[in-house]
């Protein structure tokens, strides 16, 4: 059974701003948006709140909800790395790149650590991997071939610059393997994850979802308290924790539920959407019977 959000768990005023993380949040297992949620989405844009999809995803996986952003249009993806307008056929409208050389630096430290790592590189223009990294069935034009390659200069020029550094492990646990990464190379990078699997998402110093969305803010003189955020994975925390009210999902991480003081139910059971129209003080018909 969904909990209600209890009245007492909202914000004292309608926020400006609504941040929500997409997989495992927004979105279904199946990857799609449902009636009541892209229904949610439209009333808090009409109503004035600006609504940023806030997501780990490349700009190039943003199909899912192109059609869900009103207005501005703007959604922050790679983890803050790329600001993209989604009105403009995804293009990436700012770049917080992650330096080769810093890449390097971390691949090498990584290696040291847990020396079964393998590495993709992810680009504004496409990722591209080594042979022994899982291969991603969406991105089937990757270049494969060690990391030094896929970060040196000579492919920037038709791939762009690099987003974010990837690194998969098949013998350690996920939070294992971010734990032993951020002691082997915490100095010279952001390390994050947001996958089931030991799959860890590298970028550069000081970029993350919270740092690119209070840019993003700063910008639309929006302060943090009239922001809220919703997400579930250890990705999502710097935001969550920025922003004046955040939501955790059922679903969530444990070090997410740990983090936030508020609840929403699961992205199966459109949390996001119950904390919507309950923001709004929408009628009950557009809610779905027996769910919050």
């Amino acid at each position: 059974m969904v909990t209600v959000t209890p009245a007492q768990d909202l914000p004292a005023t309608r926020p400006r701003l609504i941040a929500t993380d997409l997989d495992g949040t927004l979105l279904r297992d199946d990857k799609s948006v449902s009636d009541r949620t892209v229904a949610a989405l439209a009333a808090a844009e009409e109503a004035g709140i600006e609504v940023f999809f806030v997501t780990g995803r490349p700009a190039r996986w943003m199909g899912v909800v192109s059609d869900h952003v009103h207005g501005h249009g703007l959604a922050i993806c790679a983890n803050g790395a790329a600001v993209v307008d989604l009105h403009r056929g995804r293009e990436v409208v700012h770049v917080r790149e992650l330096l080769p050389p810093t890449a390097l630096s971390v691949v090498k430290e990584l290696r040291t650590a847990a020396p079964e790592t393998s590495f993709a590189v992810e680009r504004t223009a496409g990722i591209h991997y080594e042979p022994l990294y899982p291969q991603f069935h969406l991105d089937p034009g990757a270049v494969v071939a060690p990391v030094e390659e896929l970060l040196a200069p000579a492919l920037e020029e038709d791939h762009g610059p690099v987003l974010k550094l990837l690194a998969h492990h098949t013998g350690l646990t996920p939070d294992d393997f971010l734990d032993t990464a951020r002691t082997a190379a915490g100095h010279h990078a952001e390390f994050t994850r947001s996958s089931p699997s030991a799959l860890l998402e590298i970028s550069g110093p000081g970029v993350s979802k919270a740092s690119t969305l209070a840019l993003c803010c700063e910008r639309r003189n929006v302060a943090p308290e009239e922001v809220v955020a919703f997400g579930d994975m250890p990705n999502d925390l710097e935001m969550l924790t920025w922003a004046g009210t955040s939501y955790a999902m059922a679903n969530s991480h444990p070090a997410v539920l740990a983090a936030t003081t508020h609840r929403t139910a699961g992205n199966e059971d459109d949390g996001v959407a119950a904390v919507i129209e309950r923001l709004l003080d929408l009628p009950s018909a557009i809610r779905r019977p027996g769910t919050a």
